[in-house]
């Protein structure tokens, strides 16, 4: 991997490395680190998935090498889950069938190693720029993704079909994913309204959005905070 020393800047970013060899794994991060972005390295495909279904990265490195769970099992998991962070993979495998097999698992880019690190800089920009711009158009939240442009939801790709209040609803949850958000804060949301005017017309809502949203599914993602509102977990 050549020096970084030339490499093009950009916003900072949060970069999850997925890369078992240390030679390139340390030389990466110190790359990244050099040029102003933060990195979190892991060597497994076990804690590269954990991480990366935290949702604290804003682009993935992952290599396809990977003890204990293979970089394609990874990233199908990932996708699987909802979870939308760009995923940029390496390999030392260069053959067209394999580059298309992670393309269609849901890889957003592929560098074949040896590589240059600029390039790799590059493409991560790339990547996160394209992300960015249509991030306005969809929201996710753990299995849960929400469709701005179609106002279409879905949970694990299964679409559930909202009343609007409900989709204005889930969007304002999944804005504030994993904080308590209060009924007064759901008024104002909705209706430019004091919670003093307002009875119980939000428990009404939340109860009806939380029986289409967690219907059939095992685990529920919108949770009732005893005397404090409601959160919706992402995990």
């Amino acid at each position: 991997m050549d020096s970084p020393a030339d490499a093009l800047t950009t916003d900072p970013l949060n970069v999850l490395v997925v890369e078992d060899d240390d030679i390139l794994g340390k030389a990466l991060q110190r790359g990244l680190e050099e040029t102003g972005h933060s990195c979190n390295r892991v060597r497994s495909g076990q804690l590269g998935l954990e991480q990366a279904l935290s949702q604290k990265s804003d682009v993935v490195v992952l290599d396809l090498m990977l003890p204990d769970l293979s970089g394609l099992e990874v990233l199908r998991q990932i996708r699987q889950h909802g979870i939308h962070t760009p995923v940029l993979v390496l390999t030392a495998l260069g053959s067209v069938e394999e580059r298309v097999k992670g393309l269609n698992y849901g890889a957003d880019d592929y560098l074949i190693k040896p590589f240059a690190f600029p390039e790799l800089l590059a493409r991560l920009t790339a990547i996160t720029r394209r992300t960015r711009k249509l991030g306005s158009q969809s929201l996710s939240a753990g299995p849960l993704v929400l469709d701005l442009s179609t106002r279409k939801v879905t949970r694990d790709h299964k679409e559930i079909v909202l009343t609007p209040t409900e989709f204005s609803l889930l969007e304002f949850m999944m804005r504030h994913a994993g904080e308590v958000v209060t009924r007064r804060m759901l008024c104002e949301h909705l209706w430019e309204a004091d919670w003093e005017g307002v009875t119980n017309v939000i428990e009404v809502h939340i109860n009806r959005l939380r029986g289409k949203i967690d219907r059939d599914f095992d685990a529920s993602l919108l949770l009732t905070v005893r005397g404090r509102g409601y959160v919706l977990r992402v995990s």
